[in-house]
């Protein structure tokens, strides 16, 4: 059995969510889907013990060798991404059943489970595959698996975000193709590892070239770099807070790793004769100020976390852009951190919406003394966001300062550094409405029938205990950094030294 784990790691999900549906139950459905994701986290964290004490596994499918058969090649990234994919998928689904009860129809539960664990199993599935082709069938899974989940919204405002996105992910799902179908005209393979070998024949090709360009246009679309990423803030904002907590902390991280996986593994960091680094400095730099700038401004708090999100993006992209292992190792870090501080910033406010009803900022007025615990929640998370010291936020942006430090780039540490006390703006103005703000009686209520109102409680538990989970994790491994620390430097080191 343990020789099988990678292909276990999508089969488990992708099986179980036909299951869901038959059991057609809610409750049922959602203990099922709960079921299957612990184990696939289970799977994951054997794969990444098993890649750290053995090396890398490859798992040919149907006895056929690679490069004529699929490979499914799991290194230390991909166990390292296949963690954070699968803990946070699990955490965010332990959740769900309280969740969605407001948010989704009582009919379309059990649906909402069988696109979940679709969407889970199509992101697994880009991380385990060492077959190009796989990654773009795995990520259509994915794909479809979202826009249908962000459609559930009940803002009908949710169908045109799902409709944008389908649109915007298309477009960027036919560039990755183009950029495949090309590479497989010019090399006659379709398995990453020797595609990597057999590139630098043709590297001066005109095709290799037009072929990396799509690719990474599409890949930089899928991961919302600006100005790409015009799909996610209406998406985050009008999806059902479950969904946004889940592709928040999961969807942009896979896509960033396969933008690594191509960048560094297939086609090489020195590949490209385009100044490829220095676009990836500046789009991050932008990314960062501007969508902070943005965010600061937004009277939805999803919204403004969603522009957040864009803003750590740039982060990530910065750290690819540095083309050191030491910067690398910064957006590795910062993607394993990322997750978790989105994660618990996107469920804190699904808590919120199944108080209050909405994500609106004037509902946030006072909210402190109602959700004391939420409350505590969002202000942890959010000194991670901004990367207060004993935070996981901290610890990656100090490995990106490093990194631009040690290549000779003091300017961009400046810069990161300033754009990180803009994230300082708009999560203090979020902390001062909860906690020293006056909350507002509704428009729709008169003062005679105030007092009628019942106060608004606490999350219940089936909400606060994944999101501490979320929450402690972001103080957990900001003081012990060995597990992320190690697993992205050992990655970093391997992508830098022409590994696959």
């Amino acid at each position: 059995m343990l020789n099988h784990l990678p292909i276990l790691q999508v089969i488990v999900p992708l099986l179980a969510a036909p299951a869901c549906l038959l059991l057609n139950k809610p409750r049922l459905s959602w203990l099922f889907a709960c079921f299957a994701a612990v184990i696939s986290l289970l799977i994951s964290g054997a794969l990444l013990y098993q890649v750290q004490q053995s090396g890398v596994i490859s798992y040919m499918l149907g006895g056929w060798d690679a490069p004529w058969g699929i490979e499914y090649r799991i290194d230390l990234l991909s166990a390292y991404v296949l963690l954070i994919v699968s803990a946070i998928g699990t955490v965010v689904l332990l959740a769900a059943n309280t969740s969605i009860r407001q948010e989704i129809d009582e009919d379309k539960q059990s649906v909402f489970y069988v696109l979940y664990l679709l969407c889970m199993a199509g992101l697994l599935g880009i991380v385990a595959t060492g077959d190009i082709f796989n990654v773009f069938v795995f990520l259509e899974i994915s794909s479809l698996a979202t826009y249908a989940l962000v459609a559930f919204g009940r803002d009908r405002r949710a169908l045109l975000a799902a409709y944008q996105y389908l649109i915007l992910g298309t477009i960027g799902a036919t560039f990755l193709l183009l950029g495949i179908g090309l590479l497989y005209s010019l090399t006659g393979t379709l398995n990453m590892q020797d595609l990597a070998e057999r590139l630098p024949v043709a590297s001066e090709s005109a095709t290799v070239y037009t072929a990396f360009a799509f690719m990474i246009v599409g890949v930089c679309l899928k991961l919302a770099l600006f100005p790409l990423h015009l799909w996610l803030p209406n998406t985050y904002t009008y999806a059902p807070s479950i969904v946004t907590a889940f592709l928040a902390a999961t969807a942009t991280k896979v896509a960033i790793y396969l933008l690594i996986r191509l960048y560094f593994s297939v086609f090489g960091a020195d590949f490209s004769a385009l100044p490829i680094q220095p676009i990836f400095i500046g789009l991050g730099l932008v990314s960062v100020f501007v969508a902070s700038t943005v965010a600061i401004k937004q009277p939805n708090i999803k919204r403004l976390f969603a522009y957040s999100s864009v803003a750590q993006i740039g982060y990530m992209i910065i750290g690819i852009g540095i083309g050191s292992s030491l910067g690398l190792q910064a957006t590795l870090l910062h993607l394993f951190n990322h997750a978790l501080m989105k994660g618990a910033l996107f469920l804190a406010l699904a808590a919120v919406v199944y108080r209050i009803g909405s994500a609106e900022r004037s509902g946030f007025n006072g909210l402190a003394k109602q959700m004391p615990w939420t409350m505590a929640a969002i202000v942890v998370a959010g000194l991670s966001l901004i990367g207060v010291p004993l935070t996981v936020g901290f610890v990656s942006k100090w490995y990106l300062v490093l990194a631009s430090f040690q290549s000779g780039l003091w300017p961009v540490a400046l810069l990161i550094v300033i754009g990180s006390l803009l994230s300082i703006y708009y999560v203090w103005a979020l902390v001062e409405s909860a906690y020293f703000g006056k909350a507002a009686m509704p428009s729709n209520v008169s003062s005679s029938s105030a007092a009628n109102l019942s106060p608004i409680k606490e999350a219940p538990l089936s909400l606060l205990i994944p999101i501490w989970i979320l929450v402690l994790a972001n103080v957990y491994f900001g003081i012990d950094t060995r597990l992320p620390l190690e697993a992205s430097a050992t990655a970093a080191n391997f992508l830098m030294g022409g590994g696959s």
